[in-house]
């Protein structure tokens, strides 16, 4: 009988499992590289929300404690240069132990900073809790996290990803602005804190039921590619990610991006971020309505951002850049004639401007990272970004101090245009590569 007559059994060859995970699984309606892509969103968002507190303490606190603004402007600053320099390593590790740990650790640690910060009573437990536990938390889901995403799992629209995932931090901010303005006004700060620690912790059931960490995972090929085998764990995550430094840092285009970015960081985080509200309420305008503005600020980031993913992918990302940067040192020069006790017409018209231009910048900054260095684009964007988040840092921390020493933060908008205007002139210079001419 058939039955009784002894079968061998052969593995497959590579390439003939490789076809059978593409032909049994029925193609989805909905890629899953968008479900991924969603779940980085709102991962993104409860991440960001803590970055919407600064700017609405500095006044509480100097209130309260009677630090001086330049103190409070130190934590700040903590925070954004841990944010930047974390990020770097952060990809690597995603590269090590898979996206889904490391955004569940980083999302508890910005809960657990938030928290504790509740029962400060020194300016060096701000330091701690607000700058080191979530600065290393956030710094962890940065845009290096977008990177790492949007290179695993899409090859086709990866710069109209690229913006939504970065327009993500600007919703957290339209999200999160207006209700902890309400909640400082009306409770006080302490609430506040507690209420974004709350937004990150919810964060984590999606990334752990939901996030996966390679398309191969499930069976899938990227969006817009080909099926790929899933790679084996990188080992050695911050020896990598050093290497990759120092090879990109033997290049003149990192240091042209780097530049850019820190300008970017400067300009938007640093200063507009952490200082608008206070600035605003030292003309008389309420703190509720100068974080409403904020909150505006973030609903015109996000069409700015997407339409510049959508821009990245058709014309030259120098030349966007170059107009990027020359719109916003324009508007920043004209915006000490624009403070008010009230929100006038003139006001609101450079928050819509500034919001198109807000992190615009995104893109095609990653999109030149991808031009220039492959497959290691990811960990040197984290560099760039480290960039971005030590220029924030800096005027984060000299806004406050020029604030203390000058009265008035008007010293601090001039400087930041005449920086967006060299910022302009530098991304006109960062060469082509030669593989990217070609295609071309």
């Amino acid at each position: 009988m058939l039955s009784d007559v002894p079968q061998t059994t052969r593995s497959p060859a590579p390439d003939a499992r490789r076809r059978t995970a593409s032909e049994v699984r029925p193609r989805p309606r909905i890629h899953r590289a968008w479900i991924v892509a969603a779940v980085t969103f709102v991962t993104i968002i409860g991440g960001a929300a803590f970055n919407s507190l600064p700017g609405l303490l500095i006044d509480p606190l100097h209130a309260e404690f009677d630090w001086s603004r330049g103190e409070i402007g130190l934590a700040v600053s903590v925070d954004m240069a841990l944010y930047g320099l974390t990020a770097p390593f952060a990809a690597a590790l995603m590269d090590r132990f898979g996206i889904r740990r490391v955004v569940v650790v980083a999302l508890s640690a910005v809960a657990a900073g938030a928290l504790a910060s509740v029962w400060m009573t020194a300016a060096w437990q701000l330091l701690i809790y607000w700058g080191v536990l979530v600065g290393l938390g956030s710094g962890s889901m940065a845009m290096a996290f977008s990177a790492t995403v949007t290179n695993r799992w899409f090859v086709a629209r990866r710069g109209l990803v690229t913006g939504i995932l970065t327009a993500a931090g600007a919703s957290g901010q339209l999200v999160f602005l207006p209700l902890c303005a309400w909640i400082v006004d009306r409770h006080g700060w302490r609430p506040a804190s507690v209420t974004v620690a709350l937004a990150a912790l919810a964060v984590v059931p999606f990334v752990w039921l939901l996030m996966r960490d390679h398309p191969a995972d499930v069976g899938l090929a990227p969006y817009g590619g080909e099926y790929a085998d899933k790679p084996a764990p990188a080992r050695g995550a911050a020896s990598r990610t050093l290497r990759i430094l120092f090879d990109a840092a033997r290049t003149g285009p990192f240091w042209l991006l780097a530049g850019t970015f820190a300008i970017c960081g400067a300009s938007t985080n640093g200063l507009i971020r952490t200082h608008f509200v206070p600035s605003a309420h030292d003309h008389g305008m309420p703190i509720t309505a100068a974080a409403s503005l904020l909150a505006v600020i973030g609903i015109f980031d996000i069409i700015g951002t997407v339409f510049s993913g959508w821009l990245t992918d058709r014309f030259d990302a120098r030349r966007l850049l170059a107009v990027y940067y020359a719109l916003r040192g324009i508007s920043l020069l004209f915006l000490p004639m624009l403070m008010a006790p009230t929100v006038h017409p003139p006001m609101v018209f450079f928050i819509v401007f500034y919001g198109l231009d807000w992190v615009a910048t995104v893109p095609p900054t990653l999109a030149l990272c991808r031009e220039q260095y492959g497959e290691d684009s990811a960990i040197v964007f984290g560099w760039v970004l480290a960039s971005h988040q030590v220029g924030a840092a800096l005027v984060a921390f000299l806004g406050g101090v020029a604030r203390d020493h000058f009265g008035s933060y008007d010293m601090v908008w001039y400087a930041s245009g005449a920086l967006c205007a060299t910022a302009a002139l530098m991304a006109l210079v960062i060469r082509r590569s030669p593989a990217a001419s070609v295609v071309l």
